[in-house]
């Protein structure tokens, strides 16, 4: 199976469109459109009867110390965990691509609504859920695509992975939450095949390419 898409190459940085924030050199950053990417597969294998996306930065601080502090910087030798962005089950057999911004068009303070998503398909919950939990302005539940917003002081470019799955099954049965840790154990068994593409992205000014 292969996977591509129209808003970015795969190990090339993804534009700001489809980020949760871009970079402010006033403020650091700046909340950005939030457009969920175009994605599209092929070389589908027999049997499959629906799809799975799931994209995770396997790159996020294991500690908070540091990040988006002043005078301060993220090391890169810091020990990195998976922060889930986008994890959408249920697509039909039939389905060859995701059109850009057709799932997430703009930030939601609160998150989007969920786990329905449009065409009978479902969102799980992403890590924006917990990372905004002790902000009362922007705390809830966030369902769906919510895109790149790495720490502004780190020294590590994070890389964003899209990973498609074939499935055995026409609706994968997750244990509720249905968050990146029950989605990647509900899989165990079913996949018939996958796919990824990785993005990059930055806030860091000194880390962007020129």
């Amino acid at each position: 199976m292969k996977l591509t898409s129209q808003s970015f190459s795969d190990n090339a940085a993804i534009p700001g469109e489809f980020a949760f924030a871009v970079i402010d050199p006033a403020t650091h950053i700046a909340l950005s459109s939030n457009r969920n990417p175009h994605l599209a597969w092929s070389e589908v294998p027999a049997g499959t009867q629906s799809f799975a996306l799931i994209c995770h930065d396997p790159d996020v601080p294991s500690s908070a110390e540091d990040v988006n502090q002043e005078g301060r910087k993220v090391p890169s030798s810091l020990p990195r965990v998976d922060f889930f962005h986008w994890l959408l089950l249920d697509l039909p057999p039939a389905a060859r691509e995701i059109a850009a911004g057709s799932h997430s068009d703009g930030v939601v303070p609160g998150g989007k609504a969920g786990p329905a998503a449009p065409d009978g398909l479902r969102h799980g919950i992403n890590n924006y859920t917990d990372w905004f939990a002790g902000d009362e302005q922007m705390r809830g539940d966030y369902h769906g695509y919510d895109g790149p917003c790495p720490p502004w002081n780190d020294t590590l470019v994070h890389h964003y992975v899209f990973t498609l799955y074939a499935l055995d099954l026409p609706s994968i049965n997750v244990n509720s939450p249905i968050d990146g840790v029950n989605l990647r154990a509900a899989l165990a068994g079913h996949v018939l095949a996958e796919a990824s593409l990785t993005g990059t992205y930055t806030l860091n000014p000194h880390l962007q390419k020129k």
